[in-house]
């Protein structure tokens, strides 16, 4: 985080009611597919490691082409469930982790993943929450998960 533009970084301590708000808000955008508030929870700088993709995403900016493509493909988000959470408190920043269940459609067919995402989340100079790093991985299939 130290290549962060040090002008969204604010030495307020994060608290976990913070974390745990500003993460429920990341996931209730990303269930209704509101690219604004969506987007709106990540800093510019914001880099994005996904399974699914073949590089890292280096910004934010590269985030959102790539997920405006998948919208002219037809793909929303139809649910978005948050289990197993947990926040390591890190004085200005913090790790949220957590297991998630997401269900997408492209086109009319749905699609279910099970995947474990961990996003980090700093004070920003306004005093918010942005997160500032997100990884998403496949999680393992476990006995009565359905595909």
């Amino acid at each position: 985080m130290n290549n962060l533009d040090p002008s969204v970084r604010n030495s307020a301590p994060l608290t976990r009611e913070e974390v745990e708000h500003a993460a429920a808000a990341l996931v209730a955008a990303f269930a209704a597919t509101d690219t604004q508030a969506y987007f709106a929870s990540f800093a510019p700088e914001t880099e994005f490691v996904f399974h699914t993709e073949s590089e890292r995403l280096p910004d934010r900016a590269s985030y959102e082409r790539l997920w405006q493509s998948w919208l002219d493909a037809g793909w929303r988000v139809t649910a978005c469930e948050s289990s197993n959470a947990r926040v390591h408190l890190l004085g200005d920043a913090a790790v949220f982790v957590h297991d998630v269940r997401t269900t997408t459609e492209t086109d009319g067919a749905p699609s279910t993943t099970f995947e474990r995402e961990t996003i980090v989340f700093a004070r920003a100079s306004d005093g918010g929450i942005v997160a500032v790093h997100e990884h998403l991985s496949a999680q393992p299939a476990q006995v009565g998960d359905e595909s």
